[in-house]
């Protein structure tokens, strides 16, 4: 029987960490080689980490990437044949993928299709490739590709097939989003069917800035099904022995292929390199892994980990603080660092006013205490009479209200930054995506800090990510206190979110509708909402764009995150409503 062994490595490399990314690729590539592996790919851009955004306008920097190559290049003797993503050089800069054996570069593949949408703008700084080689790797005829290219029926993928390329091989940087794990499957099945060729997919995980990536990274064979699935949100090595042989025997079945090949030019566009030989001999087989997906709220709270732990590990912080206000956010920020980081890098901080409430005090004690954290308890009394008094004057006749409610919430972000400037501790801010759309939150306040680990999550899926975390723990990591009260900033006495707010339940529907899916009124409407309120909540969210501006990094789970999707300009009089 024909075969293949291949690895995929998901890996978590870091943007800028040449020497880093190189040796984690060679320290793979070696534990490939003992599997007896024939070849090993690893994700797009591997060697300079994805995505590498305006480095890639420092020719120093593409100079430096080449150089990383060149030693990943003299590394490889006596290892797999490598595939790894890269910056290449010609007359232009390219996204590219280097297919490398035994201490040579045996080709190079040019990514073709640039996404331009979302969180992605390549078409910024990459030419687009016009050539897709087929390489001879162990025997077995592999077309090589990168990430968007696998996307399209028309792309390089079809024309490899046609070109006599019995496997795809397609590296990818695609983050993740909440669900896209289940498209992507649906799309490399139908793209192995229609070339009747098996796909390898290999993804990259870890998180960068705002982007998280999730692996996933699967094998799907020539009929479409899918015979290894690496895990979600970890580093792994997926090796699967692919038969060849049953590629063969489907192709001689199959007519549509024969009068597709003849109308396309795949001769032409995708000469075919050689790389290796067939080894001489059979290996005893190796069980393919075909990890189960996560369900869906703990795929969302794998992924708000990530993101946390990776930040703050990849920009040189040890530890973090979050200000505890016994709140269902707040709790659920400090339980996601716990999990990060470990329970001895998250400090956090109770800053009662004379609002708050001693149930609230109570709640963010017991919070701590069942999350192992340092709490520590900085009354803002003080501080607050001292900037009443200062206001008086300035504030004399007129009644008292939202200004000095947000002094409160300013006087605590002080506190958190004083204690970061004193101590290193990065602060995590505790906003939610309901807050942030609606602008229920207090710029230089609450919003103070260096990475807002909810800034995507709906307050409704905060409340089922913390009824999902304790039933995973097996107990109330979060006290059934929190989750049950009535939520409230408690900045004025017996203050409701609802009095400002309607109730999340009708809010965040209306939230989905309007920045997710950018419905009209008459849409919304017409999905059962009232629309009194839906107008109301499109004014929110398109005065509010000047806060999101100016709010920190969070980690992206939805399709339309604030600041890497939706971007609205902030001197606007369009009203759709």
């Amino acid at each position: 029987m024909r075969a293949l062994r291949i690895g995929l490595a998901q890996i978590n490399t870091t943007v800028g960490d040449l020497e880093g990314n190189v040796a984690k690729i060679l320290e793979y590539a070696r534990r490939a080689g003992e599997l007896g592996c024939d070849v090993v790919a690893f994700p797009e851009l591997a060697v300079t980490g994805y995505p590498p955004e305006d480095l890639l306008l420092r020719h120093s920097f593409v100079l430096d990437n080449l150089a990383a190559l060149r030693r990943l290049v003299d590394g490889s003797a006596g290892l797999p044949v490598l595939v790894a993503g890269f910056v290449d050089e010609e007359d232009d800069i390219y996204n590219a993928a280097a297919v490398v054996y035994d201490g040579k570069l045996a080709g190079v593949f040019h990514k073709w299709l640039l996404p331009n949408y979302g969180v992605f703008d390549e078409q910024r700084y990459f030419q687009a490739g016009s050539e897709a080689p087929v390489f001879e790797i162990a025997g077995v005829r592999v077309g090589v590709n990168v990430c968007e290219d696998i996307w399209y029926p028309d792309g390089p993928s079809r024309y490899q097939a046609h070109a006599g390329a019995e496997v795809i091989l397609n590296i990818n940087g695609s983050p993740y989003h909440a669900g896209k794990g289940r498209e992507r499957e649906q799309m490399l099945s139908t793209r192995a069917s229609d070339a009747a060729a098996i796909v390898c997919y290999v993804n990259m995980v870890g998180g960068q800035d705002e982007l998280v990536f999730d692996g996933g990274s699967v094998v799907v064979d020539e009929r479409g099904d899918v015979i290894a699935r690496a895990a979600q949100f970890d580093e792994e090595l997926l090796v699967c022995d692919l038969n060849i042989e049953s590629v063969h025997e489907t192709r001689l079945q199959d007519p549509r292929r024969r009068k597709e090949k003849l109308e396309d030019e795949a001769a032409a566009r995708c000469p075919h390199v050689f790389v290796s030989a067939a080894p001489e001999g059979a290996k005893p087989a190796i069980a393919p892994r075909l990890a189960e997906p996560l369900d869906p709220d703990a795929e969302v709270y794998a992924a708000l980990v990530t993101g946390t732990r990776d930040y703050v590990r990849k920009i040189g912080y040890e530890s973090v603080v979050v200000g505890l206000s016994g709140g269902i956010d707040s709790t659920m920020v400090a339980a996601i660092a716990v999990d990060a980081l470990g329970a001895d890098c998250v400090k956090t901080v109770s800053m009662p006013s004379r609002y708050s409430s001693e149930g609230s005090i109570a709640d963010a004690k017991l919070a701590a205490g069942n999350l192992g954290c340092e709490l520590l308890i900085v009354p803002i009394e003080p501080a607050h009479e001292a900037y009443l008094q200062m206001l008086e004057r300035p504030f004399a006749g007129s009644e008292s209200g939202t200004a000095e409610e947000n002094l409160q919430a300013r006087i605590r972000g002080n506190v958190l930054m004083a204690l970061s400037n004193k101590f290193g501790w990065l602060v995590l801010t505790t906003g939610n995506k309901s807050e942030y759309a609606t602008g229920y939150c207090t710029l230089y306040g609450d919003m103070a800090g260096g990475y807002a680990v909810l800034k995507d999550v709906p307050k409704t899926l905060v409340y089922r990510l913390a009824e999902q975390l304790n039933r995973r723990a097996g107990r109330e990591l979060v006290p059934r206190s929190v989750i049950d009260k009535p939520p409230s900033a408690e900045l004025r006495p017996g203050q409701l979110d609802t009095e400002s707010l309607p109730a999340y339940e009708k809010l965040d529907p209306i939230l989905e509708a309007y920045v997710e899916d950018e419905r009209s009124v008459d849409e919304i409407v017409a999905m059962g909402h009232d629309e009194a309120l839906v107008r109301r909540v499109m004014s929110m969210v398109d005065r509010n764009e000047y806060k999101r501006r100016q709010a920190p990094p969070g980690v992206k789970i939805t399709p339309r995150a604030f600041g890497r999707d939706r971007r609205l300009p902030l001197a606007n009089r369009y009203r759709g409503y």
